[in-house]
């Protein structure tokens, strides 16, 4: 083959080998060309949730693609989409009534960022600063950089990026310490909105914080009229146990961000949900009150279809019970590890599990991840380590016994990296 032109994402080509031809996938697995299986435990970044090509999410998308394509969304709509919405309602916290679809997590965040500043500035009374979390990631377009996490990530466009506030993470014991900064912050009454990936931090080292602090974030934003903004773009469709994060600490955001698995992973799509109040701040004879966002995609009859399909399996499948019996697995496998000198940190989050690796650097430039990297590769394992920890977060329908493979590999790993 010759040299390929395809420049790869959060790839340094420098320094990286030439990456494997993937030929097929099914279930667990993704297949190279000369046949070599390997098993998927990060879901191909977090969006394959029952499993890669699951044939009813497959057929849907071979049915859509008989009567529709492309269809543009402003003045016109269709049946997947309204569908859709009605179910996405549904299946959400209550009180999300508006369903405003879009092509990614970060635009689906993006979207939610300007819901927040054109509810205030329509409702006459225009607040511009957002408050984050420490450690955060919501993309990486420039709105959701600037909301998220300042490093490494985004160093080279901080001339593009605007100024936020942030609290700090709730690590374990500092919990208030999150809390008080939070409530000092919209004390004044000038926050637009707080957003944050509810109970799990993703990217920035699937950092894990109890539900009640959820609880009480969202308690002090009601009281100081600041929007509360989840990012379930990772967390959602049963990663942390429940179908959304929010739902285990009883809180219905004012705006929730989805996508990755709102299509089982099988093609992109994205939608942010609203309260009414959200939606009616832009309700307006005075056209200028329009919430003006659009992408070239928005609602795609395909994806929606697929959708469709992914919340049939969630209706008619025992989805629920799989994923239930996947945190209960992943909670005792990696308590092995518990009391391991070369691991800290060792915890889950319904199906996440993930550890700290013990090296001398740690942070996501640790050179130990990408030697594991290479090292799980070899072995028909892809696991992608953020740096020094290293995290699982398999499909749905991975079994016990390839757990134990996983986690196997994650020991020797360690073992490995400890001798140098």
């Amino acid at each position: 083959m010759n040299r390929s032109a395809v420049w790869h994402p959060f790839t340094q080509h420098a320094t990286e080998p030439v990456p494997p031809v993937i030929a097929r996938t099914e279930g667990a697995y993704v297949e190279t060309t000369d046949g070599k299986r390997i098993l998927d435990a990060i879901s191909s970044w977090w969006v394959i949730t029952h499993g890669h090509r699951h044939p009813k999410i497959v057929e849907a998308i071979r049915n859509a693609t008989e009567t529709l394509d492309q269809v543009i969304f402003a003045g016109l709509t269709h049946e997947p989409a309204e569908k859709l919405a009605s179910a996405l309602v549904e299946m959400a916290p209550s009180g999300l009534d508006w369903v405003f679809f879009s092509d990614s997590g970060s635009t689906s965040v993006e979207v939610a960022l300007k819901m927040a500043l054109g509810f205030h500035r329509n409702n006459g009374s225009p607040r511009s600063r957002l408050v984050v979390m420490e450690h955060s990631y919501h993309g990486d377009t420039i709105g959701t950089m600037s909301v998220g996490e300042r490093g490494v990530f985004n160093a080279a466009y901080d001339p593009l990026l605007f100024e936020v506030d942030t609290i700090p993470f709730p690590a374990a014991g500092r919990e208030q310490e999150t809390l008080d900064r939070f409530e000092a912050l919209t004390r004044d009454g000038k926050a637009a909105g707080v957003i944050v990936e509810p109970l799990v931090l993703g990217a920035g080292g699937m950092l894990i914080y109890p539900a009640r602090v959820l609880t009480e974030l969202k308690r002090i934003a009601e009281k100081s009229g600041t929007l509360f903004i989840a990012d379930e773009v990772m967390t959602g469709w049963g990663r942390t146990g429940t179908m959304f994060a929010c739902e285990q600490a009883g809180i219905t955001p004012d705006i929730l961000c989805t996508s990755k698995g709102l299509t089982g992973g099988s093609v992109p799509l994205a939608a942010t949900l609203a309260t009414d109040a959200i939606f009616r701040a832009h309700f307006s004879t005075d056209r200028a009150k329009t919430f003006f966002h659009s992408s070239s995609y928005t609602a795609n009859p395909i994806a929606c279809a697929a959708a469709l399909a992914n919340v049939g399996i969630w209706r008619d499948e025992s989805v629920t019970e799989r994923v239930a019996a996947l945190s209960k697995m992943q909670a005792e496998k990696i308590a092995r590890f518990n009391g391991d000198a070369r691991f800290e940190n060792v915890r889950t989050a319904g199906t996440i599990a993930a550890v700290d690796l013990r090296v001398g650097k740690a942070g996501y430039l640790a050179e130990v991840g990408p030697k594991m990297r290479a090292f799980f590769l070899e072995r028909g394992l892809l696991v992608r380590p953020l740096g020094n920890v290293v995290y699982l977060l398999p499909p749905y329908c991975v079994t016990a016994a390839e757990l134990d493979r996983l986690y196997d590999a994650v020991d020797e790993a360690a073992e490995l990296a400890k001798s140098g």
